[in-house]
């Protein structure tokens, strides 16, 4: 990864992990992904743009791998997906043949318009939801 990326990388997730996210998190109407620590096996939730196509939930991850709920989904696909207030038990599935940013035009805007600014390794996600 270049400077500059590792730069980006390290301000971006700071304010998310200290102001963004904790402020994002207490919305009731904001989507959020709830996976298991890898290390803790505690409940992480995160603030996350998404939307729902029938059965399946489609987001895209800003920084990949590099994320540490992409990690905590590497170790345990099963997650929750809080919709417009209701929760929703899924696995899920990372697609890296899909066109991230292609994804992006049918998702949220606003939050789409960050991914795309900010991210530096974009990522598509599917979770196959069970409810």
């Amino acid at each position: 990864m270049s400077r500059y990326r590792e730069i980006k990388f390290r301000a971006v997730t700071s304010f998310q992990r200290r102001i963004g996210n904790p402020l994002l998190t207490r919305l009731p109407q904001q989507t959020l992904l709830e996976t298991t620590g890898r290390k803790s096996g505690q409940p992480r939730r995160t603030p996350i743009g998404g939307r729902r196509f029938g059965k399946e939930f489609w987001f895209v991850s800003e920084y990949g791998d590099k994320s540490q709920y992409v990690r905590n989904i590497q170790a345990h696909p099963q997650v929750r997906v809080r919709i417009r207030g209701r929760w929703y038990v899924g696995t899920a599935h990372p697609v890296p043949q899909d066109d991230a940013r292609a994804r992006l035009k049918s998702l949220p805007r606003l939050n789409s318009a960050a991914v795309r600014a900010l991210g530096t390794n974009l990522l598509t996600f599917r979770v196959d939801l069970l409810d």
